[in-house]
């Protein structure tokens, strides 16, 4: 018992000096804090979107149709009068809801089917492997689009669908990785002490996942917020009253002559929302990945 008090007292040193190490990797590196910061922003923005936008999303200026900009309507109005502004800042909640939630369902899935296939391998490996090769045979946005189909429109349809067609490349690496880690001194260790395999696998084989779970979802939070913009640029996701970045942009293009802004805003706040987490995940994948990792 003092051994094992002592391991994991040990265990606890060397996590925290090595997620110290991370951060300060990620202090060195400019452009990961100014994503960083972005992105923080816009969770203050998405969290707060009443208190900032001046107007509701539904509210209808009729006086002030299509409106260019203004310094009533500071980004003009849509075919509704709808301020284009604000209905921008309700987008956030959607995009980051739809971004952060459905890759939490899409982790959830992929951990817990891929460290299952690399635990046990056998017929449970082979099984597992089918499904990931069918899941992944379909273009994930084709794959959303018949779900959505069937399950019909909404926020909550939009988080269901990009959640099951995202998992794949999580459950694939995790299955990597615990194909590794399973052979080592300290699963035989926890094996000999009697521990049964659910704890093995979420005590001590996820645990040592963890800096590759969380590149990932960094990485593929992105590819959510895309999918969501398509899907509702297509009509399928996100549902007016609601207000999307992938909605506007839709019904937008048709006045894209007359007042292009109404595209080119939430085009503009989709391409930097992509592009954060995108460089935070570039960054967050060099700090973490040891065969990349240099200690000074």
């Amino acid at each position: 018992m003092e051994a094992q008090n002592a391991l994991s007292q040990e265990q606890v040193i060397t996590s925290t000096n090595f997620y110290h190490h991370v951060w300060e990797k990620l202090r060195e590196n400019k452009v990961a804090i100014v994503s960083l910061l972005l992105i923080l922003l816009l969770i203050v923005v998405a969290l707060f979107a009443p208190q900032i936008a001046p107007y509701d999303e539904g509210f209808q200026d009729t006086a002030h149709v299509l409106s260019k900009p203004t310094n009533i309507h500071w980004l003009g109005t849509d075919e509704f009068g709808r301020d284009i502004f604000s209905r921008i800042i309700y987008g956030t909640r959607v995009s980051l809801s739809v971004g952060i939630i459905a890759e939490l369902i899409a982790m959830t899935i992929g951990v817990l089917m891929g460290a299952l296939a690399g635990y046990f391998g056998g017929w449970v490996d082979s099984l597992i492997s089918r499904i990931i090769e069918i899941f992944g045979s379909f273009p994930k946005i084709l794959f959303a689009i018949v779900i959505m189909n069937i399950i019909g429109t909404g926020v909550i349809n939009v988080f269901i669908a990009i959640g099951m067609v995202g998992w794949t490349g999580m459950a694939r690496m995790i299955r990597s990785q615990i194909l590794q880690l399973k052979e080592n001194e300290y699963v035989e260790a926890a094996h000999s002490f009697g521990a049964g395999n659910t704890h093995i696998i979420f005590k001590h084989l996820i645990p040592n996942t963890l800096s590759t779970i969380i590149v990932n979802m960094t990485m593929a939070i992105p590819q959510d917020i895309m999918y969501e913009a398509s899907l509702s640029f297509l009509g399928l996701g996100v549902q007016p009253p609601t207000s999307s970045w992938g909605q506007i942009i839709s019904v937008g293009r048709v006045y894209i002559s007359t007042l292009p802004g109404y595209v080119l805003f939430p085009s503009i706040a989709l391409v930097l929302t992509v592009l954060a987490f995108n460089l935070l995940g570039d960054a967050l994948r060099d700090a973490l990945d040891p065969r990349l990792r240099r200690m000074d």
